[in-house]
């Protein structure tokens, strides 16, 4: 039986993504490897971050009690990053064997098909980042990972400047990913409204703007939300 590190467990309503405003239990686990200029969970990414060690059957216990509290169907793996927990599919497997949604939240530097390649485990729904200038994580970016991408998975783009909206714009020309897209403010270091004027401009009509709406509800350094 597989065993995670994790670093927190909550319900709250997801804050981004396709499904924005509805509940979901969140597992974080600890650990990442990048390093992310703009990090909001960077507590979570230190090799000392504080952990419980679970196992497969602790978190599914987790996620009955939170359907049977709150009704909640959907999960979301996130962190830090959860690929880099090697046990995932399993996990996945068995949230999926509960009828339960399951999300994986990925960065998008940790190749993807070792974790959709078991049938058996059932296929989690996949938002990953594409890292822009901005972050200073580029470099690592997985390129092999579009293939992957399917219509109901989700690709986001959290841009803090100009270049890069500019980079995002390039990236979905060049590789055309055929799932839903997202344009995702860094708070505070770029208005949401220049990010739509250029939408306008550069005609991305398949292309969404989102905004964290936990941290419009909740103290933008809270956690737990």
């Amino acid at each position: 039986m597989g065993n995670f590190r994790l670093a927190e467990h909550f319900v709250s309503i997801n804050g981004e993504g396709r499904l924005a405003g509805e509940l979901a239990l969140f597992l974080r686990f600890t650990g990442c490897n990048l390093r992310c200029d703009w990090c909001d969970t960077m507590w979570a990414n230190e090799k000392n971050a504080p952990y419980t060690l679970m196992n497969t059957s602790s978190l599914a216990d987790i996620a009955k009690q939170a359907y049977e509290e709150y009704g909640v169907r959907n999960v979301t793996l996130t962190g830090g990053e959860p690929l880099l927990q090697e046990d995932l599919p399993e996990l996945c497997g068995k949230l999926a064997g509960l009828g339960l949604n399951v999300e994986i939240e990925t960065n998008g530097a940790v190749p993807l098909e070792p974790f959709l390649s078991d049938k058996r485990t059932g296929r989690p729904v996949i938002t990953m980042d594409y890292k822009l200038p901005s972050s200073k994580m580029e470099k690592h970016m997985c390129t092999e990972n579009f293939r992957y991408l399917k219509y109901f998975d989700t690709l986001k783009f959290v841009c803090g400047s100009r270049a890069d909206l500019n980079r995002a714009a390039e990236i979905i020309e060049e590789y055309k990913p055929e799932c839903m897209i997202f344009l995702s403010p860094v708070f505070g270091r770029i208005e949401p409204a220049e990010m739509v004027e250029f939408m306008k401009e550069r005609k991305l009509g398949n292309v969404r703007l989102q905004l964290q709406l936990h941290k419009m509800i909740w103290d933008p350094e809270m956690k737990g939300v």
